[in-house]
């Protein structure tokens, strides 16, 4: 985390579709305003992970800091609620730095697809076939073929979704790397993965492509019947992510590996 000192007197809300999230919306509101996006130095969100994906992204080229209060079912990006003090915890919170990824795919037609990710860029299979894929790191090929369902690069705030769903590991938001996670891998059977770093250029090339069609995702970007892909972090987009001091991110990563 890093230490900011940026005006955050400006606020905006921004509330998912949940009726907790939306009284939580009307009350903060009620006690502090609403300047509207367009005025707001810092915008406050309120709702699970998965509508703080969807704010990262909404405000991805405007620079403003987002600070989130955990109002849905999963809050690993999310501060603790409470609607007294707002403009304190604002001023004391510490800042994130996150880049997303970017997806460069080929397409069997020769069309190129790009999309950014702050979660994950995924390959996924498209037929009954299971996907060939080769991997290659820095230009260097690290598994001549994979056979899976298909693979993921992940970053730390996309750690706890897709990624942990296909036993990938958890990685601290602010860490240096990126989580490569096979899908249901076939052979080689033992493969589990591999952490990266994150400056590293990933080339996923789609072995047999017409027997064995594969489609590339990238958050809400999609492209279908891809040849090859690379996943490189976008060093030209910077988000920023608030975080109370007090935000016990190593007990929750904890946790959540002990999660039934």
């Amino acid at each position: 985390m890093v230490n900011e000192q940026m005006a955050r007197d400006k606020i905006a809300f921004l509330a998912s579709e949940t009726s907790q999230a939306t009284d939580a919306l009307i009350e903060l509101r009620r006690q502090y305003g609403d300047v509207g996006t367009h005025k707001a130095d810092v915008i406050v969100a309120l709702g699970g992970d998965g509508f703080m994906i969807q704010t990262l992204h909404r405000f991805i080229n405007r620079n403003l800091p987002i600070y989130g209060m955990n109002r849905g079912s999963v809050g690993f990006l999310m501060n603790g609620y409470d609607d007294k003090d707002l403009p304190a915890r604002l001023e004391a919170a510490q800042t994130t730095l996150l880049h997303p990824l970017l997806m460069r795919a080929e397409r069997a037609d020769g069309s190129l697809v790009e999309g950014l990710a702050i979660n994950e860029v995924s390959l996924i299979r498209e037929s009954r076939y299971a996907a060939n894929v080769r991997i290659s790191v820095d230009s260097r090929i690290r598994l001549e073929e994979l056979i899976c369902d298909g693979v993921m690069v992940s970053t730390p705030a996309g750690s706890t979704a897709y990624n942990l769903s296909a036993h990938g590991p958890i990685l601290p938001i602010g860490s240096p790397l990126l989580a490569l996670t096979p899908i249901c891998a076939f052979r080689p059977r033992r493969w589990r993965g591999a952490l990266i770093p994150e400056t590293s250029k990933v080339d996923l090339e789609i072995l047999n492509p017409d027997k064995r069609p594969v489609s590339a995702s990238a958050d809400y970007t999609e492209a279908r019947n891809v040849v090859r892909v690379s996943i490189t972090q976008e060093r030209a987009k910077t988000l920023r992510l608030l975080f109370d001091p007090e935000h016990d991110l190593e007990e929750r990563i904890l946790t959540e590996q002990f999660q039934p």
